[in-house]
């Protein structure tokens, strides 16, 4: 949240900011046990941008109408397309560096800036070749399902300009397991009539943010730390393959240590998650049966959990522990 230095919360800005890019820098990763994924060519590097703008100097644009100072929305629209022509990088948090960056140098009288853009997946279609299908990179399609996504918040500093904040993150992941998932043992009094489920198939929606102990490594993938969302959302699907869960909390407890494990450059890793499971209309006679289930009524439960490497730290002690007894 952008604030004056007297704690004033003072911020405008534009959203929506459409800015398509081809043939952006390639992106070279090492795959991971839990996904193939390597890079990205980066032949469409698409994203929604939205940004924001603080600073002392415009309080008078509030209090008094003066609009000396103020920048145009529309002109902060047409620097991120303009400016985004010149990113030399190949990952969405460099691209918002490299934009505040470019736009505090540009604008001196401007204290702080934020930044969110969510990448708009374009997804290669596969054409007939000698030997077979491959991908091609001339034609792709438009995705609508989970996507990547970063926030970052600049500001000017003593020595210059920093990151004050960074998060990374994986948007809309929608996940279906047809079972062996359960749900029981929680309170029963007056107000309760939902059935306990032993085996339930559950279908939840997923937002997963993470943060670096050094921000370089988000914003510099050469240095060979830069933790891709294509491999969080590999590993997030193959711990609900994996593992039997009694709730969603437990299983994104699980996404999270096996997150963490996966990559120790991070610090963080949060959770924010809504329960979409199916209601049904003709019970399975068992796991394998067949079944016939229709949407949720309206009303969702949804839960949020934080993580650090301290809990992963906590969690290791206590399964050696238990292995000692």
């Amino acid at each position: 949240m952008l604030k004056l230095e007297s704690g004033r919360t003072l911020y405008y800005g534009k959203g929506d900011v459409l800015a398509y890019r081809t043939y952006a820098q390639p992106l070279e990763v090492a795959p991971i046990p839990e996904s193939p994924y390597a890079g990205d060519g980066n032949v469409i590097f698409a994203h929604n941008v939205q940004m924001a703008v603080s600073g002392e100097s415009l309080l008078t644009s509030f209090t008094e109408g003066d609009n000396e100072r103020v920048v145009a929305t529309d002109s902060m629209k047409n620097f991120v397309l303009r400016q985004t022509a010149s990113f030399g990088g190949s990952t969405t948090e460099a691209y918002l560096a490299f934009l505040g960056e470019r736009f505090l140098e540009r604008y001196p009288h401007i204290r702080a800036i934020a930044f969110s853009a969510g990448r708009i997946p374009f997804l290669p279609l596969p054409v007939p070749g000698p030997g077979g299908f491959f991908d091609n990179s001339l034609v792709y399609r438009r995705s609508r399902n989970d996507h990547s996504c970063a926030e970052m918040e600049i500001a000017r500093a003593a020595d210059g300009v920093r990151i004050v904040s960074h998060w990374s993150g994986l948007a809309d992941l929608q996940l279906i397991k047809v079972s062996g998932s359960s749900f029981c043992g929680f309170i029963r009094d007056e107000y309760t009539t939902l059935p306990e489920a032993q085996d339930r198939p559950l279908f939840i929606f997923l937002n997963i943010k993470w943060r670096y102990e050094e921000t370089g490594d988000a914003i510099h993938p050469e240095r060979g730390r830069y933790v891709p969302a294509e491999q969080i959302r590999d590993i997030a699907h193959n711990v609900f393959y994996e593992f039997t869960t009694p709730s969603i909390q437990y299983l994104i407890w699980l996404i999270g240590q096996r997150i963490l494990t996966r990559f120790p450059q991070l610090k963080e890793v949060r959770f924010e998650s809504n329960n979409r499971t199916w209601e049904t209309v003709v019970e399975p006679g068992d796991g394998a049966s067949p079944g016939v289930f229709t949407e949720p009524r309206p009303p969702y439960g949804f839960q949020a959990f934080s993580m650090t490497k301290e809990d992963l730290a906590a969690a290791g002690a206590e399964a050696r522990q238990e292995h000692a007894i």
